[in-house]
């Protein structure tokens, strides 16, 4: 019995031996290939993030976004999924400054840039109940978070407010334009080390369900009123049951 106990023992003093160093290679393969699945991996939110996708194609497309009825160009529209129409949470669009044409390929070198002074201009059409009107954004939001509810002369024929610093919107400078009395309310990003090529953002209610928003660049800024006909013409056009209001 004792000569049995002593190789049984041996024996797995020899197997020990070598399960642990296996072991240990085991635990180790598993972890590195966890840290190379959580580096290399895609994540959920890029597995089904979609990539623009421009067409030169121009195919209408019939579509709804909440309640609006939309005809839009298939050239004008970014993603590939709005070009099966039907119904939508929203719509993305761009179209170029000065003659508010769709994408085509020949001119895919200016849709595809992002220079400081691109033309394009991205616009947003999304369903959004009870949005303020521009006058009453103004008057209602923006105004508190201004160092002089007074403003001051700016550019363009425009009135310039800076944003307190220990606001939200800090690192933004609000441009107010009235052509033929309407009121155009335009948040634009100011020039920095981080943000080379800033836009100019305005928010556009369409319906009381529906709000239009759209970008350019700061530097087209000089063209704030054409680029305001422009958006208004083409969505006239897309939908003309769409009221831009004031």
């Amino acid at each position: 019995m004792t000569g049995r106990e002593g190789s049984a023992e041996d024996t797995f003093k020899q197997r020990s031996g070598w399960l642990i160093p296996l072991a240990v290679f085991a635990v180790t393969a598993v972890l590195s290939a966890l840290v190379l699945l959580y580096y290399l991996a895609p994540t959920p939110s890029s597995l089904i993030e979609e990539r623009q996708s421009p067409t030169s194609h121009t195919d209408p497309v019939h579509l709804t976004v909440g309640g609006l009825a939309l005809t839009v160009p298939a050239n004008y529209l970014l993603y590939n999924s709005a070009r099966r129409g039907g119904e939508r949470r929203q719509v993305e669009l761009f179209a170029k400054y000065p003659g508010f044409r769709g994408y085509s390929d020949w001119e895919s070198q200016a849709f595809n840039g992002n220079g400081p002074d691109s033309p394009i201009v991205y616009m947003l059409i999304r369903n959004e109940p009870f949005s303020l009107g521009e006058a009453e954004r103004l008057k209602r939001i923006y105004l508190s978070y201004v160092a002089d509810p007074r403003g001051a002369p700016g550019p363009f024929g425009l009135t310039q407010y800076m944003f307190r610093d220990d606001s939200g919107y800090r690192r933004e400078d609000l441009y107010v334009g009235e052509p033929g009395g309407r009121t155009v309310v335009m948040r634009c990003v100011r020039y920095s080390q981080d943000v080379p090529s800033p836009s100019c953002l305005r928010d556009v209610r369409l319906s009381n369900t529906v709000v239009l928003s759209y970008r350019f660049k700061r530097a087209q800024l000089v063209g704030w009123q054409a680029i305001a006909d422009g958006v208004s013409g083409l969505i006239q056009s897309f939908a003309p049951n769409a009221h831009l209001s004031r």
